[in-house]
């Protein structure tokens, strides 16, 4: 049986439990642990590590806070499946109080959309065209009220690509909207235009039917062209206000 490898002990800085974390990180990495394994208990690592079990504490719960590792009460501390959900579920929160923030998400949706496009349309099913149909329906009688339809057009972009079976995509897809929606805390972010973004939307999905890949891709350029007058707007409604 093979050994696993040893934990050294750490150098000590100013934020031990930072190199606690990175001891940790290497142990895991060394010994290819998967999710589920479990780590040597708490007083093993402390005395292994050269640290106290504080600072080994600190380390567990910086790490369960990224989803590396998670405590099982009473039994232990284990190797986690590898995900970003934690860092792309606390993104939002460091994001929307600048509108460079917003503008830098649009451009990296616009580009990562627009570049996967051709293949969303591929596999699409046509329950999803369908689906994506009765979307734009409901944003259409909401534009001609005069309405906004955020949770429609985050609806609508979320089936555009789900065919994909690409779970990052469709998670990064919901940290724009969560970015966006916290941005409107602090600028004014309204859709001066409703029927216009129910236009777009509309001329996306003919364009998906019809199997026109480069249409589809210029409406959806065309669509993310608009969401940036409206960071413009907010822009410029700063400046005045400064």
């Amino acid at each position: 049986m093979t050994q696993p490898h040893a934990l050294r002990p750490v150098a000590r800085p100013p934020l031990l439990h930072v190199s606690v974390q990175d001891s940790l990180k290497r142990f895991i990495a060394d010994n290819a642990l998967a999710g589920g394994d479990p780590l040597p208990a708490e007083g093993d690592l402390a005395r292994r590590l050269g640290v106290s079990r504080n600072s080994v504490r600190e380390a567990i719960k910086a790490l369960e806070s990224l989803g590396m590792l998670e405590t099982r009460r009473g039994i232990g501390v284990f190797v986690r499946e590898f995900s970003l959900d934690a860092l792309i579920d606390n993104l939002p929160y460091g994001l929307g109080r600048s509108l460079r923030d917003i503008e830098e998400i649009i451009e990296i949706r616009r580009t990562l959309e627009t570049a996967m496009i051709a293949q969303a349309i591929e596999r699409m099913p046509a329950e999803d065209l369908r689906e994506l149909r009765e979307i734009t329906d409901t944003m259409r009688r909401h534009a001609e009220r005069g309405e906004s339809f955020a949770d429609e057009d985050q609806r609508f972009h979320s089936v555009l690509f789900r065919g994909l079976d690409n779970r990052m995509l469709i998670r990064l897809i919901e940290v724009f909207w969560l970015a966006f929606d916290r941005a409107a805390d602090f600028f004014n972010t309204d859709n001066p235009n409703p029927m216009q973004t129910w236009r777009d939307h509309d001329a996306i999905v003919a364009a998906v039917a019809r199997k026109d890949v480069e249409e589809a891709r210029q409406r959806l350029a065309l669509h993310y062209h608009g969401i940036g007058n409206v960071i413009a707007a907010a822009r410029a409604a700063q400046a005045e206000q400064s």
